[in-house]
């Protein structure tokens, strides 16, 4: 094998899917050739955004606690209104998906994945071991994922459109932090005006024929613990006096770290992981909720 190629995106129009027709930026692959380096590591051992309203789970924890997490106290209140960036993740947050779900659905083994998923998001398996063995059960081709791409769109959390542009508007930075690959969160970057650079994600490797070899285990946000180093790096490299991180998942708390995020606020507007809300210094259904408490 020559080598390896990562997938870069390119601008194609799309539609809405709502009453009158816009265009909007979703994007096919362009194949790169690179060279092998360390990147080989992981895997050799084993048309239209739509803002929709997210359907919540049933909720099993006491009433009591789920009362208390939902109303802020007054310094978590002062944190979110004065931080100086705020971290969002993808899956089940910004988007009403978890994308390697929907990517296995698509390519026949979306059921197994979703099991995985599941024990990953709970913080019951590393992190690292969980995206691998979703990965080898259906080792999706750069075809498969430029065809994924095109047929299904990202599904976009209503209100978070809103929330991000009213944070830019309050010259607060915003970070898209995910265990999900790049190749499908650039087009939600685009879609809410987000900049690459800005993103910290996994990279799918692929052979010099198109079909997948693994993950870049470079990557921070590959393995357990990684989305509090990227968000420690993002703090550092910024000189960042305050920092919020906004997800679902026990790896989005676990960036609520001396260096790294002052403030964790549990996203349940798509999933509630009790065990992850437990520990949370705010949880939310809606981002209508943060979107308010900024006026």
């Amino acid at each position: 094998m020559e080598g390896l190629i990562s997938a870069q995106l390119n601008p194609i129009h799309t539609y809405s899917t709502q009453e009158s027709f816009v265009f909007s930026p979703t994007f096919s692959l362009r194949i790169k050739t690179i060279g092998f380096g360390n990147k080989f590591k992981a895997m050799r051992n084993l048309k239209s955004y739509t803002s929709i309203n997210a359907s919540v789970q049933p909720l099993e924890a006491s009433k009591e606690d789920q009362f208390n997490k939902a109303l802020p106290s007054k310094e978590v209140l002062e944190l979110w209104r004065n931080a100086d960036a705020v971290c969002f993740d993808v899956d089940s947050t910004v988007c009403l998906d978890e994308g390697i779900d929907e990517l296995a659905e698509f390519c026949g083994a979306g059921k197994a994945v979703a099991e995985w998923t599941a024990r990953a998001m709970s913080g019951s398996i590393p992190f690292e071991d969980a995206l691998a063995a979703r990965l080898s059960l259906f080792n999706p081709s750069i075809a498969q994922v430029q065809d994924f791409l095109e047929k299904r769109p990202p599904r976009i959390s209503r209100g978070i459109d809103e929330l991000v542009k009213k944070m830019k508007a309050r010259n607060t930075d915003v970070y898209l932090i995910s265990g999900g690959f790049r190749q499908m969160i650039n087009p939600v970057a685009s879609i809410l005006g987000i900049p690459v650079d800005h993103i910290f994600a996994n990279q799918l490797l692929f052979g010099s024929a198109g079909e997948f070899l693994g993950f870049d285990t470079d990557e921070p946000t590959s393995r357990s613990g990684g989305k509090a180093i990227a968000v420690q790096q993002i703090r550092k490299a910024n000189g960042y006096k305050s920092l919020v991180m906004i997800g679902d998942g026990a790896t989005d708390l676990e960036a609520r770290k001396p260096g790294g995020a002052d403030l964790f606020i549990c996203y349940a507007g798509v999933q509630l992981r009790e065990t992850v809300a437990a520990k949370a210094d705010w949880l939310v259904f809606n981002f209508k909720d943060l979107i308010d408490s900024l006026e």
